[in-house]
């Protein structure tokens, strides 16, 4: 299992707005370094008030390409303001059913701060988790 099959199982699924930074973790807890302060700092600016812009990239259809033909995109840019951010969650475990814990940015950051782990456990994830995505 890699992260990124979590992400398309999760763009099928979910239905609540927001901006998401999805890890996946394969034992009973999630290194809180696993989750880079950049995208920490993103998460923070589209919850509060300062807001985040993304221009998005031309990439080429197919990666070191030299040609101008590129990969069909939505929309050129994005602005988000005071929108919903969380830290999602997968505690993977072979053969069971997969769901993402999904942490708003601001409970997710007071516990990296505040325990005494360097680590955030599954059990922990659950109690502080807004809500929980089934894949």
């Amino acid at each position: 299992m890699k992260e990124r099959q979590i992400q398309t199982e999760f763009s099928k699924v979910i239905d609540r707005p927001g901006v998401y930074e999805l890890k996946l973790a394969k034992g009973s807890s999630l290194p809180y370094s696993s989750v880079a302060d950049h995208q920490i700092e993103s998460l923070w600016d589209v919850w509060s008030g300062k807001g985040f812009f993304y221009k998005i990239g031309d990439n080429p259809v197919f990666a070191g390409m030299n040609t101008r033909f590129h990969a069909k995109k939505p929309f050129d840019c994005f602005y988000l303001k005071s929108y919903p951010a969380y830290v999602g969650i997968c505690y993977y475990k072979p053969r069971q059913k997969r769901s993402v814990l999904c942490i708003n940015i601001q409970i997710f950051s007071h516990s990296r701060e505040s325990d005494t782990r360097k680590s955030l456990t599954e059990e922990r994830a659950k109690e502080i988790a807004e809500f929980e995505i089934n894949l």
